[in-house]
């Protein structure tokens, strides 16, 4: 129980940065890409905090599906469209909706509500989660020496230390939720 409201916390403190970016850039210069990697940042640091949270809701996990399956096809489709940037966004939200749906919902394990702590049960195939959490082990060990070693702060560079910070804590949090949760 101590573990998950660490971690809950943890993810919270994500959100300040999120929006701190989102307050001070001046996105007409960076333009609307950057604008909508870091609103995704924000909206993946919240459903985190609602998954890791022992207390559960407030909303429950069919509103959490709708607005990942949403998010992650704006990225999908952006992917498609040319942008590779988008790529790590559709994947976050897409492993973010199979962890909803893929959670088991019979009995009292959570309920309407998106909770993880209370689950008894495996996520439904686990192969599936073992995969993504690799992905997001990779990413954020990557990304993490970008964020060590800092970003230039140039007006094209503008908040690169933080996003890469912020996704690197991310990906090690969702590679470990989907590991812990697939085995």
């Amino acid at each position: 129980m101590l573990v998950d409201w660490v971690l809950t916390a943890l993810f919270a403190g994500l959100a300040l940065p999120c929006v701190l970016r989102l307050v001070r850039l001046d996105y007409g210069r960076l333009g609307h890409r950057v604008r909508h990697g870091d609103l995704a940042e924000l909206l993946l640091v919240v459903a985190m905090v609602a998954m890791l949270s022992p207390v559960g809701g407030p909303i429950p996990a069919a509103g959490w599906q709708a607005v990942l399956a949403l998010t992650a096809g704006w990225f999908a489709v952006a992917w498609w469209r040319g942008d590779p940037g988008c790529a790590h966004h559709a994947l976050s939200a897409a492993a973010m909706f199979y962890m909803v749906t893929a959670m088991p919902h019979g009995g009292m394990d959570h309920g309407p509500w998106l909770t993880m702590p209370g689950m008894t049960a495996r996520l439904a195939l686990p192969l599936v989660a073992v995969v993504a959490a690799a992905y997001f082990v990779f990413d954020a060990a990557r990304t993490g020496v970008v964020a060590v070693r800092g970003a230039v702060p140039t007006p094209a560079g503008a908040g690169q230390a933080s996003r890469a910070l912020c996704r690197a804590v991310m990906g090690a949090g969702m590679g470990y939720l989907l590991l812990a949760s697939a085995l």
